[in-house]
């Protein structure tokens, strides 16, 4: 989907103002409430805004330790063993990969014993061959998009003749 330097402007305060009301951000863009709402609902539509609600801390939740997790699968186990993953609560995110396993889980847990606890739940799951884990130390770049809306954005007006 094209996102021009408008969407661009309304997706930066969106990221940056989540908590403002869509009458203040056509104030500070100067443009129609309207305007707005409409590139709002179309983004939505368009699945390039996922999601409104609160970004959660699990350190905050009592949850520090964060590792990721390679589960390699039995073949023609993929599906089985992706639900059973959903079924863990400590497990915030899994995806199917190339590469060395099948799969890669995204897992949080209170301390290091825990996150035992939870890898040794997942090698349990039928279907699930091997793990192999890696602790995160510290995040070096949180989870972001504002700087790839901003780059498309640019590209937006660079492919119109307008770069700059």
């Amino acid at each position: 989907m094209a996102v021009d330097e408008l969407d661009t402007r309304i997706l930066r305060l969106l990221i940056e103002q989540p908590r403002t009301s869509v009458r203040e951000y056509a104030r500070i863009l100067g443009i129609a409430r309207g305007t707005v709402q409409a590139r709002i609902d179309r983004l939505e539509r368009d699945g390039v805004i996922t999601a409104t609600g609160p970004v959660l801390s699990p350190a905050a939740l009592g949850h520090p330790v964060l590792a990721f997790v390679h589960v390699e699968v039995t073949q023609g186990r993929l599906d089985e063993v992706g639900d059973a993953l959903a079924a863990v609560p400590e497990i915030v995110e899994a995806f199917s990969i190339t590469g060395g396993g099948d799969l890669l889980t995204r897992v949080v847990a209170r301390d290091a014993g825990h996150l035992e606890d939870v890898i040794q739940r997942l090698i349990r799951l039928p279907g699930v061959v091997r793990t192999r884990t890696e602790i995160a130390l510290r995040e070096r770049v949180a989870h972001r998009m504002l700087p790839l809306v901003e780059s498309m954005g640019r590209g937006a007006g660079e492919r119109r003749g307008g770069g700059r």
